[in-house]
């Protein structure tokens, strides 16, 4: 990134830890303000204290909110215009996912996933977006996944959803040409963060040592991703692996895809087992 200062205010949703930390830490010093969001306020204090001891001069503002909840998103994107927060970037991370057959997942958490990944993230792009456009400045930044490229057993729900934001995003950014608010897709692939541990269910079977192999860091992802906004690209696939996985998919005939994504390792053991 080319310039001291680029955003005035960023707002990072699921900012508590992983991507969304990781976001927080590396636009710091690009930032005037930041506005951290997400369930855990412990930990967000806990980063506030430290982004501001380490960065002289920057605001950051935390916010305890459950995105899942419209009452909440609604006081959340409130209370950022009325504090005059509203931000020049939003970075829509807050995301979860369910590993297992979808005939088995309990309705209460997959309802949940819907609402994170697809509802409040459009809802929250709703929201701050009409003051981008009025002022001309600002950017979107939404993290997908490389599972939005594809029909995956056992994690039907997260990929449709994340399949939503890459149409949604690609979408957007279109739309927004005119206006010169770029929006970006971020497509990771595996990262080491706290992710697996909430989508894992009861009985799921071990990592995959081929897919321990696609594993990207989380500083890795972010710095790809804030350099391809910068360049206003369209997508972001972070780590050569993903990148020429996702190349190899895109020119993929349908049959040859399904076919693969059948005789996949099952993210729970086969009945019986």
């Amino acid at each position: 990134m080319d310039s001291p200062l680029l955003y005035d205010c960023s707002l990072i949703t699921g900012a508590s830890s992983g991507l969304g930390e990781e976001f927080a830490c590396q636009l710091a010093p690009h930032c005037r303000r930041l506005v951290l969001v997400a369930r855990r306020e412990e930990e967000l204090e806990l980063l506030r204290d430290r982004l501001q001891g380490e960065h002289t001069g920057l605001k950051v503002e935390v916010v305890n909110a459950d995105l899942t909840s419209a009452e909440a998103r609604e006081e959340l994107i409130a209370t950022v215009k009325e504090r005059d927060w509203a931000p020049s970037l939003l970075v829509n991370n807050a995301g979860m996912g369910d590993y297992g057959e979808f005939v088995t997942g309990d309705w209460e958490k997959l309802e949940q996933m819907l609402s994170l990944n697809i509802i409040a993230l459009t809802h929250l792009t709703h929201g701050f977006l009409p003051d981008m456009v009025q002022s001309g400045h600002g950017a979107v930044l939404n993290v997908s996944s490389l599972a939005s490229l594809l029909p995956i057993p056992d994690f039907a729900v997260y990929a449709a959803s994340k399949s939503y934001v890459t149409s949604f995003s690609e979408a957007l950014r279109l739309e927004l040409i005119d206006h010169e608010i770029p929006v970006l897709t971020v497509c990771p692939g595996p990262v080491h963060t706290g992710f697996g541990e909430i989508a894992d269910r009861e009985g799921s079977l071990e990592e995959s040592p081929v897919r321990e192999w696609f594993f990207v860091s989380k500083e890795e992802v972010v710095l790809e991703a804030l350099l391809a906004l910068q360049r206003e690209q369209p997508r972001s696939y972070p780590g050569l692996k993903v990148s020429l996985i996702a190349t190899a998919l895109a020119t993929m005939p349908p049959g040859i895809l399904r076919y693969f994504m059948r005789n996949r390792p099952r993210a729970v053991p086969e009945e019986g087992d």
